[in-house]
């Protein structure tokens, strides 16, 4: 996240390529796609860092978002502030979420990332109403989150030090520090979730999904809770 001012597989038969993750894919073909259809309505400002006519309807706002664009909560996920920025994100993706969602199978890493973005969007509003919020890394570092703790002991070790290298980075300004933190904190349940197998993920997983559209709302609508 980002507040803005931020293989192949040998056959008997020969040597063929697997297909690619279609969440991940989807996810880095339309963060990429968009980029680029942003940078050219912008005439190349994305490219500068900042958000094109495209972006700055997808960028999560608070006020904006307690207006009614809820689709700004998902949207920012495919929006990236700069080139940079969607490079670090989309190469984590790739060596990250693409190898989890192989491992984990498709619908669960689906459900995983629609909560972990959630959670990201949840804590961005929190803390951060009026700061135009853009990125995927809250949602990547919910992938951190449920692979601390499904992965052995050995991998978590990884994991931990990745961990801490994202957390020093969140302190930059400029950086939604709040994203990342969401991200994590709503993908550590969905890694119990899944470490406690099939059928009490697939119970988990629906109620951990209506609980982050519960938390999304309240955080987009700060009168609800006595705020102003």
């Amino acid at each position: 996240y980002k507040r803005r001012e931020t293989a192949t597989r040998r056959g008997s038969a020969g040597v063929g390529r697997a297909a690619p993750p279609p969440v991940c894919a989807a996810v880095l073909g339309l963060s990429v796609g968009l980029f680029v259809v942003d940078a050219v309505l912008s005439r190349g400002a994305t490219v500068s860092g900042s958000l094109g006519p495209l972006f700055q309807q997808l960028a999560l706002f608070g006020p904006l978002v307690r207006e009614g664009q809820y689709w700004r909560v998902l949207g920012c996920i495919v929006t990236h502030g700069g080139p940079l920025h969607l490079i670090f994100n989309m190469s984590v993706l790739y060596s990250l979420g693409m190898p989890f969602e192989r491992a984990i199978g498709t619908g669960r890493f689906l459900w995983l990332s629609l909560i972990t973005a959630l959670g990201a969007s949840a804590f961005s509003l929190l803390f951060d109403f009026e700061v135009p919020t853009v990125g995927a890394s809250g949602m990547i570092l919910g992938y951190g989150g449920a692979m601390l703790v499904t992965a052995t002991r050995e991998f978590r070790r990884s994991i931990l030090f990745w961990l801490a290298q994202v957390a020093v980075l969140s302190l930059i300004p400029g950086i939604s520090w709040a994203g990342h933190l969401g991200g994590f904190v709503f993908g550590l349940p969905v890694g119990v979730a899944l470490r406690a197998g099939p059928r009490v993920f697939a119970r988990a997983a629906p109620l951990l999904f209506a609980i982050a559209l519960v938390v999304v709302y309240l955080t987009a609508h700060p009168e609800l809770r006595g705020a102003r």
